[in-house]
């Protein structure tokens, strides 16, 4: 995304109900965002897609109010959507930021905009729910039950805008064709972010051959268009940030509250449920690619090794308030943060956190003094330029929640 060394006085809105473009255009002169010809032509994609949406009513029914008219008048017809669009390209180029300025803009009743991850988690639940309900009426297991599915989505949502589509195991893999196909039947619109092209989707993935029909799908239906800036706006925003503040408190807690704004582009965050083993991991406060937690939150409750990677699979920047003092009464507290920064430092994720202490102070007595020296050493290390250059590792074979 892009961003503005100078700040403006003036906020432009929300929602202009001119398109993506003006939107973009608002933000350029506020001197929220700095020019970018990339990102510009993506948004007239973005702003094409707007006007066609945009001309789009659907049919009513005829005829007057009577009984005879309202048994024999044609039931609304559902009038397929415009093909949509399929961005790509490195992370940090502001496809996310153009998404949510075309999603906020979209002259749609009936949208929705979700994380592709997330998204296929309740489709797996939803079929899972689909499949019991039908065993119960004695249904054999092989009746269909991804096109219901898909319908019932399309009846939700006209639109779908999802970020980060990647697709890493098989059990997404061998269902989205005939799920985007029913989709894009019923007159579905669908925009997508990613930073893969098309052909690179689950590559090398088990029996691929049978994803390919959904590639080819996609390059039927959206239009695909690439965006490198060739630059990193995120990288550049996260560097210029303090990444370990101490000492924790109100003024810690507002500074990690601008850098989730600016870092996420000033959404809104919310709740979202990760699952990993047949376990919820929660996290608290979490937008595409970004999550804020509590100590406590992660660290004050039983998890592990597994949990902790998930998070880290999920999300290339964490926000982590109010570190403690660690002492040996709270020995269980400091192995789980030693876990926890194992697993972020493994997935390259970047840390921006708040603690009572600097980190050679924060745990100096009790089992596992030894083991914490290396979290001293990779907190430190984390925040180099060397490790915030480094590509997060995203990859992950979570199962499906049910």
């Amino acid at each position: 995304m892009s961003v503005a060394e100078a700040s403006s006085s003036t906020t432009p809105p929300l929602v202009t109900g001119k398109g993506p473009l003006a939107a973009l255009e608002a933000r350029l002169s506020a001197g929220i965002f700095k020019p970018d010809q990339r990102q510009r032509e993506a948004a007239e994609r973005l702003q094409a897609l707007w006007e066609r949406l945009k001309r789009i009513q659907p049919e009513k029914p005829s005829g007057g109010g009577g009984l005879l008219s309202r048994l024999f008048a044609r039931k609304p017809v559902t009038v397929a959507g415009p093909p949509g669009l399929y961005i790509w390209g490195p992370v940090g180029t502001g496809k996310s930021m153009l998404m949510d300025l075309f999603f906020n803009e979209a002259p749609v009743e009936k949208k929705r905009r979700a994380h592709f991850h997330e998204f296929m988690l309740e489709v797996h639940r939803r079929l899972f729910e689909r499949r019991q309900a039908l065993a119960a009426k004695g249904a054999p297991p092989e009746a269909d039950v991804i096109v219901p599915v898909a319908r019932e989505i399309a009846v939700d949502a006209r639109l779908l805008c999802f970020d980060e589509m990647q697709v890493t195991n098989i059990a997404d893999a061998m269902i989205l064709w005939r799920l985007f196909a029913t989709l894009f039947e019923e007159g579905v619109t669908v925009v997508t972010t990613s930073n893969r092209i098309p052909d690179d989707l689950y590559k090398n993935g088990l029996q691929r051959d049978r994803f390919q029909p959904f590639i080819d799908l996609l390059k039927v239906k959206l239009d695909i268009h690439a965006l490198d800036t060739g630059r990193d706006y995120r990288m550049a925003r996260l560097r210029e940030m303090d990444k370990y503040l101490v000492p924790a408190g109100p003024w810690a807690d507002r500074k990690l509250d601008e850098d989730f704004a600016a870092l996420t582009n000033d959404a809104q965050g919310a709740k979202r449920v990760l699952r990993t083993q047949g376990r919820d991991v929660i996290v608290p406060h979490a937008a595409p690619g970004v999550a804020m937690a509590r100590f406590e939150d992660w660290c004050g409750k039983p998890m592990g090794a597994a949990d902790y990677l998930c998070i880290a699979e999920h999300f290339h920047t964490v926000l982590l308030r109010d570190i403690p003092r660690l002492t040996a009464k709270n020995r269980d507290r400091a192995w789980r943060f030693i876990t926890l920064i194992d697993a972020f430092y493994e997935k390259k994720v970047k840390l921006i956190c708040s603690a009572e202490a600097a980190p050679d102070k924060l745990y100096t007595e009790g089992d596992g003094t030894f083991e914490f020296e290396r979290t001293v050493s990779r907190l430190m290390e984390m925040q180099s330029p060397e490790y915030l250059a480094l590509d997060h590792i995203a990859e992950t074979d979570e199962e499906p929640a049910r």
